[in-house]
C-alpha cells in the first residue's frame, strides 16, 4: 500500500491531483532559524547582585523592578564585581534558562543641566554696591 499526502498535509490512500501543485523557488525556502536583527537601541537592564560564590564562580542577579532572578557566570562579567554590586547586563537564552552576560558596574546617567532663565548675572565689582 502506498499513502500520499494532500494538499493540507494529510494522509491519504490515493495521489494527489496534479492540478492543484503549487510551483515554489527552491532559493526562498530557509532551513533553520532566520539571523535575527540586534536591536542597538535595547535598553540595558539593571540589577543586584543578589549572591555571588567566588570559589565557584556564579552568582544571581536580582533584576530592578520585576524581582527576576537570573544565573551569571564569572565567564559573563566585564569586571571584578561582588554580592550587593549594582550592576548593567544583557541576557542570553542558555542551556538551563536566560543567563545574564557582559555584566558591568551601573553608571548612573549624567544628570540634565537644569535650564537657565536667562543669561547670567555678572559678579557686582566691589565698592559699586547700592546699599
Amino acid at each position: 500500500m502506498l499513502a500520499y499526502v494532500d494538499e493540507n498535509g494529510v494522509i491519504v490512500d490515493t495521489p494527489p491531483d496534479p492540478a492543484n501543485f503549487e510551483e515554489v523557488d527552491a532559493d526562498e525556502i530557509e532551513l533553520g532559524i532566520p539571523k535575527r536583527e540586534e536591536s542597538p537601541d535595547a535598553p540595558a537592564r539593571t540589577g543586584k547582585i543578589d549572591f555571588f560564590d567566588t570559589s565557584k564562580g556564579f552568582g544571581f542577579i536580582r533584576e530592578d523592578g520585576t524581582q527576576e532572578r537570573y544565573f551569571v557566570h564569572v565567564s559573563g562579567m566585564l569586571e571584578e564585581l561582588g554580592e550587593n554590586d549594582k550592576v548593567t547586563y544583557e541576557l542570553e537564552r542558555g542551556p538551563k534558562g536566560m543567563n545574564a552576560v557582559r555584566v558591568s558596574k551601573y553608571v548612573p546617567p549624567a544628570p540634565e543641566p537644569k535650564p537657565s532663565e536667562g543669561p547670567p548675572t555678572p559678579p557686582t565689582p566691589p565698592g559699586s554696591e547700592v546699599s
